[in-house]
């Protein structure tokens, strides 16, 4: 199962652990000098340093979006609709762990923190139910001779970036319906606070989605 960031992921300094970036299904550290330094408010102890993406590991990560969104776009929506599922049960099996992420970089207080997860937890909830949200509409004889018919296509590869307010319930409006919709995603989480949204990544991957489909950078 995944470990949250921190367990896995330290620097050779033997420093406060570095956030990993996710490229193409390999989580790793950025190869970038700059960093910042995440406080815990209540202690001012560093817990982590957050790196500032080069920008060719940035292009390395849409390219990697972008060479996977074929076969996820061809993919049934069924399957997609069952890695949400997953990534539902995850999620709320390890909901108290999130919200004390949450508290720790962030600050706000555990009762909100887990409000925090619970709301971005209905949307991926939502997103359970994408298949009859995908349907299209069709209308016969709107004119002599004449049907029109809509089709609910996915986009390509998109992107969101994410404030520092609401770690967890932000990235999860995001990455979760796209994904589900047959797009692939780069997820930029705030620098100040990124640990649930990384933890919550590695879940989704733990759910299923095949490599490229989500990014983290």
């Amino acid at each position: 199962g995944a470990s949250p960031i921190g367990a896995r992921f330290f620097s050779s300094a033997k420093l406060a652990p570095i956030v990993p970036s996710l490229i193409n299904g390999k989580w790793r550290e950025s190869q970038t000098t700059k960093f910042f330094d995440l406080i815990n408010p209540a202690t001012q102890e560093v817990v982590s340093r957050c790196p500032q993406t080069t920008s060719a590991e940035f292009q390395e990560a849409v390219a990697a979006a972008k060479a996977a969104f074929p076969a996820w776009r061809d993919t049934p929506v069924s399957q997609r609709a069952r890695v949400m599922f997953k990534l539902q049960h995850l999620i709320r099996e390890r909901q108290e762990e999130i919200a004390k992420m949450i508290t720790r970089e962030q600050g706000k207080t555990l009762e909100d923190a887990r409000g925090d997860v619970f709301r971005g937890l209905e949307v991926v909830e939502h997103a359970c139910g994408i298949a009859s949200l995908l349907m299209g509409e069709t209308t016969q004889t709107v004119a002599r001779n004449m049907d029109t018919y809509s089709f609910r296509e996915p986009l390509g590869v998109c992107a969101g970036i994410s404030p520092f307010n609401f770690p967890a319930m932000i990235p999860l409006w995001m990455f979760p319906i796209a994904t589900a919709c047959g797009n692939t995603y780069i997820l930029k989480p705030s620098e100040k606070d990124p640990g649930a949204s990384v933890y919550i990544c590695q879940l989704a991957q733990e759910a299923g989605l095949p490599d490229g489909v989500l990014n983290v950078v």
